[in-house]
């Protein structure tokens, strides 16, 4: 599968997709996200790996969409690439399997949306992040004025929203945005470790600890809990081989063979 933006790696069972457009520092415009949907639809990749680890070209994640692109916009031009960014981050999110941003650089605008439909974050100490199209008259359009809130609470969200200002990843941390740091020379290092780490757990399991999370944000605490018991209980059918060879591992005290 040839590319023009992205670059893809694939190991045993990790895979690494590079955002390859660093002249630009990574901006986001119709053709990347043409390429992500067309990488994210290939079932034959995704389904090859257990953990997708997703970073940036060059000094940058992704540091936000192409403003000089969308300077001649109509209102419906602006919805469309509203939508279409939104499609592609839900795609993200929605992928079975977990995906890992690993913020090597700016993460700003569309990047740091991109960064907030990823599943786990581990951030260089040096990158910085922030939602900062207030300062340009707009808002985020790829889901960000929803995704944040969910994970850093409604106050912390207007706040970063409505400053516009750039936070560092110390901060972002501490916000419970980012959920790991590491130095800038060992990033992918630190996060493909971390990758590692949850690709030796029961395959299965891990897929259905992101449906289960992802799923119950959206229900009543009370449903919430019945849909986790329902889906704990049928861990238990007798066709469940994942879970008799993790029990059985723990009681013999060896390491499971997923």
């Amino acid at each position: 599968m040839h590319f023009n933006y992205l670059k893809f790696e694939k190991g045993d069972k990790i895979g690494i997709l590079t955002l390859n457009r660093p002249e630009a520092l990574n901006a986001l415009n119709e053709g990347v996200f043409k390429e992500l949907t067309c990488f994210l639809s290939s079932k034959e990749i995704i389904q090859s790996i257990r953990v997708l680890v997703i970073t940036g070209e060059g000094k940058a994640f992704v540091a936000g969409a192409d403003i000089k692109a969308m300077q001649e916009y109509s209102p419906q031009a602006a919805y469309d690439f509203s939508e279409i960014g939104k499609q592609v981050f839900d795609q993200i999110a929605n992928l079975e399997i977990p995906v890992i941003a690993a913020i090597n650089g700016f993460a700003l605008g569309g990047g740091l949306e991109l960064a907030l439909s990823c599943d786990i974050r581990v951030a260089s100490e040096k990158a910085r992040l922030g939602l900062p199209e207030v300062n340009l008259g707009l808002i985020p359009g790829f889901n960000g004025t929803q995704r944040l809130p969910r994970l850093a609470g409604a106050g912390n969200a207007m706040y970063l929203m409505m400053l516009g200002e750039g936070i560092t990843a110390g901060e972002a941390y501490q916000l419970g945005i980012v959920q790991k740091l590491a130095p800038p020379e060992t990033l992918l290092e630190v996060s493909l470790e971390l990758a590692e780490k949850i690709a030796s757990k029961g395959p299965n399991a891990v897929r259905l600890i992101k449906v289960m999370v992802r799923d119950g944000m959206e229900l009543s605490g009370k449903d919430a809990g019945k849909m986790e018991s329902k889906e704990f209980g049928r861990l238990f059918k007798e066709d469940q081989t994942e879970r008799e060879e993790g029990i059985s591992a723990f009681l013999e005290k060896r390491k499971p063979n997923w």
